[in-house]
């Protein structure tokens, strides 16, 4: 049977300013990345969140960033791996608070942005987040960049890790994302995104831009609750996973 977890990064509005579509993607992914205040997010947001999430019966995970609010996390940084231990149990002590008073617990953690981009490929950084995770709560899953730093360190390290893929980003061939600064890193077009969810999830490889294939594992598969259309391509995704015998549900 192929399962797979269908995920967003949620509880990204701050203040007044509002982002994304949250309670309606929360009708359709089976777990939820919420901003812990780093990159996006206030306590407000998170409780709210958090809630909305439990309510739906959706797994709640912790998504700690680089502290960088006006680039929205995905500026990179020069930061030691032993910051990067201490903002990250930091950031998930603050969603597991609020998943504690909701009445469940914390059940992932999920790096946003610039720090899962270093992190896939700095294994001293991918071992700090790791070491985070565990000391916090070890039963904890890791969702990490298939094909990573970060799956290599969760395995050593004997904590359950979610190999996670993209359905909206395009991959070069070595693996990794193609940046955010490139032209055609994001895929907007819907069609074309949930063929690349369907050859990662059910023939487990991708097409880089390069024009290769890429082996991957695809345990979870993110839709950015960001992007325009989020909720539209995460529908007609999960839609689509389901009429090809794919069984969606946490890892």
């Amino acid at each position: 049977m192929r399962i797979v977890d269908l995920n967003a990064d949620l509880g990204e509005s701050f203040g007044a300013w509002k982002m994304g579509d949250d309670e309606r993607l929360l009708e359709v992914v089976t777990s939820a990345n919420v901003a812990c205040g780093f990159h996006a997010g206030d306590p407000v947001t998170i409780r709210h969140t958090v809630h909305e999430a439990v309510r739906r019966d959706v797994a709640v995970g912790a998504h700690p960033s680089l502290p960088d609010l006006q680039g929205f996390g995905r500026r990179r940084m020069e930061i030691t791996a032993g910051e990067v231990y201490d903002l990250v149990v930091y950031q998930i002590a603050a969603v597991a608070g609020f998943a504690k008073i909701a009445g469940t617990r914390l059940h992932h953690v999920k790096a946003h942005g610039a720090l899962y981009n270093m992190a896939a490929t700095n294994p001293s950084l991918a071992q700090a987040i790791v070491a985070a995770v565990r000391d916090f709560d070890a039963d904890l899953v890791l969702y990490a960049a298939a094909g990573s730093q970060m799956i290599d360190a969760a395995e050593a390290a004997g904590i359950a890790v979610a190999s996670e893929v993209f359905a909206d980003r395009a991959y070069r061939k070595d693996g990794t994302l193609v940046p955010r600064s490139e032209a055609g890193a994001v895929i907007v077009d819907q069609a074309r995104a949930i063929a690349q969810a369907l050859d990662m999830i059910c023939d487990r490889r991708v097409l880089s831009v390069d024009g290769l294939w890429v082996p991957l594992r695809a345990d979870t598969i993110c839709v950015h609750g960001d992007s325009p259309g989020a909720v539209t391509l995460a529908v007609a995704l999960r839609s689509r996973l389901e009429s090809e015998g794919v069984t969606v549900r946490i890892p």
